[in-house]
């Protein structure tokens, strides 16, 4: 139930509060063809929310979300963007090419999260007017934006753990109960029945209303509502994608696919047939004042649908409260994320630099709302997405390269072989793998048996006319590398090259955090080291600890050959 709190809270968030009601209404009543309030048209009206809701934008934060998993967990490399490209850059993504790459997702992302954040302050902005009184100014908004980045910046300071997952259980309660509540108190029986038939619809129609692009009709409908969105879902990619694979290692891609893409659209789906459903059923009974009014005052949608119900005042005051939280998890994981890129990937930063992004946001937020309100958020967000889409194509083609490595590979690799009549026994063995060594014996494990082996090893591929090198960094990040290209004249062919590294890996220990019932797992770094071997394909799946030169010698050699044999 965390992790699922977690990816609605961060993937749709303030969205569904916002558009629950005003989206359908507006479709239903201004639809991009047709008249509105028309026979039919409130199918129409729920299927194009369900479209911009549903699978097409969580699709694109599964894809994100698998390429950075895929080449932080599976590669050992950096949870950011730029990781992405090493099958089409390698190491350049260490320098400028990368950085320009994480400096674009950066401000694209940053964008994005100011959209959602503004659209938040809009709709508290006219809920405290409604329930309150309290005066709409763009000094208001400035206060209130100020107010919930403190409640975020409190958040962020405490955590994932403490803070996101808490505020996210708590948010997720509050939406089951609220939804409930409209459910039961609405024409129940109606509206199961039509979210079934809208559900179907929206299936049976998703590639032809995704590729409907409106070419022969004179609207401008598809500008201000699909390409916003798709522009959205695009600038919130790299942060809901570098998120939810941050909260998603231990988990099977089966858990991860129906979780990201399945579970929050059918909820998304459930959440529109229910307020927005409700709020057209409002209008076929002749309340004709309430759609115009929402279609004209949007933030004010919800508010205005609440009034028709029961204990209104307490309705709109849970609706307020869950806008506020909404605000927040949204707030403090985009800084989180934001800080996590600005780091390299790096996760434990100080404090301070996490709060430092979320004043980031907040300054940004309240600049584009005072200076330009939600349409100048609109726009920044859009202009970010278009050319950040040139660079995710990038990304996907680097996945489907490394994919299409691996499978080759998987041909290619050969177990590790140790040299059974080498000095060491298997009770050794065994003992050195139970041992949990520190960092600083692991690397003298390194410079005292692994390097010599490499070094022993490439100098003789040197002396049978092959190119060898070892690069020695066990005085930096702790690994060394023996590349064999073949003849000294194909020494820039890097695509038959022979590659075989000795990294420090964190050795992780495996916690599981329980909550309701729901088992989450999550990995703990300890503090010791193990030493991965790494081929051309990435981790080899096994270390090197305990063994003896010789040992280190003889699975160099197995895979070797095994190279030369595909």
């Amino acid at each position: 139930f965390s992790w699922l709190s977690m990816l609605f809270a961060a993937g749709v968030g303030i969205g569904l509060m916002f558009y629950g009601v005003a989206e359908p209404v507006v479709h239903y009543l201004r639809p991009p063809i047709g008249d509105g309030a028309a026979i039919g048209a409130e199918n129409q009206a729920v299927n194009l929310t369900m479209l911009h809701w549903g699978f097409n934008a969580w699709s694109v934060y599964a894809l994100m979300a698998l390429v950075l998993a895929y080449f932080s967990f599976r590669r050992g490399l950096p949870l950011t963007l730029r990781s992405a490209f090493f099958p089409i850059v390698g190491d350049r993504i260490y320098g400028p090419f990368g950085a320009a790459i994480d400096v674009f997702a950066i401000v694209c992302t940053t964008f994005g999260i100011s959209t959602s954040l503004g659209l938040g302050v809009e709709q508290l902005s006219t809920g405290l007017y409604y329930l309150f009184d309290v005066p709409e100014s763009g000094g208001m908004k400035l206060a209130i934006t100020i107010a919930i980045m403190s409640m975020a910046a409190v958040s962020v300071a405490l955590g994932l753990d403490t803070g996101i997952k808490r505020l996210s259980e708590i948010n997720s309660f509050l939406a089951i109960a609220l939804l409930c509540v409209v459910l039961l108190m609405g024409p129940t029986a109606l509206i199961l029945g039509g979210t079934l038939e809208n559900f179907g619809f929206y299936v049976a129609n998703l590639i032809t209303t995704s590729t409907n692009l409106f070419t022969y009709e004179d609207t401008e409908w598809l500008g201000g509502w699909t390409i916003f969105y798709w522009g959205w879902w695009i600038s919130w990619a790299p942060f809901v994608g570098i998120f939810i694979a941050r909260i998603s290692r231990g988990r099977t891609i089966r858990e991860f696919l129906i979780g990201v893409m399945v579970a929050p659209t059918l909820f998304v789906v459930l959440w529109m047939n229910v307020f927005g459903g409700s709020a057209i059923e409002l209008i076929h009974a002749g309340e004709t004042a309430f759609g115009e009014a929402v279609a004209n005052d949007q933030p004010l949608g919800l508010f205005l649908f609440l009034d028709y119900l029961p204990g209104t005042f307490y309705l709109s005051l849970l609706s307020l409260v869950m806008i506020v939280i909404f605000f927040v998890t949204s707030a403090d994981s985009g800084a989180l994320v934001l800080n996590m890129m600005a780091s390299g990937g790096v996760d434990e930063t100080p404090v301070f630099q996490r709060v430092l992004w979320a004043g980031i946001i907040a300054a940004i937020s309240a600049t584009l709302l005072i200076t330009g309100g939600l349409g100048a958020l609109q726009t920044a967000t859009i202009a970010s997405a278009l050319p950040f889409s040139v660079i995710l194509l990038g990304a996907l083609w680097g996945l489907q390269r490394s994919l299409r490595s691996d499978m080759q590979s998987s041909f290619g690799k050969a177990p590790p072989s140790f040299d059974t009549d080498a000095d060491i026994d298997w009770q050794s063995r065994l003992g050195a793998l139970l041992e949990a060594p520190s960092d600083n014996t692991v690397v003298k494990f390194q410079r005292e048996t692994v390097l010599p082996a490499l070094s022993a090893f490439a100098s003789e591929l040197g002396k049978n006319g092959v190119f060898a090198e070892v690069v020695d960094q066990t005085y930096g990040d702790g690994s060394v590398v023996l590349s064999a290209v073949g003849t000294e004249e194909a020494e820039s062919d890097e695509e038959s090259a022979f590659t075989y590294t000795v990294k420090l890996a964190p050795q992780s220990v495996d916690a599981s955090t329980e909550t309701n019932g729901d088992e989450v797992s999550l990995p703990v770094e300890g503090s010791t080291s193990v030493t991965e071997v790494h081929l051309n394909s990435g981790s080899a799946g096994y270390c090197l600890w305990g063994l003896t030169e010789a040992q280190v010698i003889a699975d160099v050699l197995a895979q070797f050959e095994q190279h030369r044999r595909t």
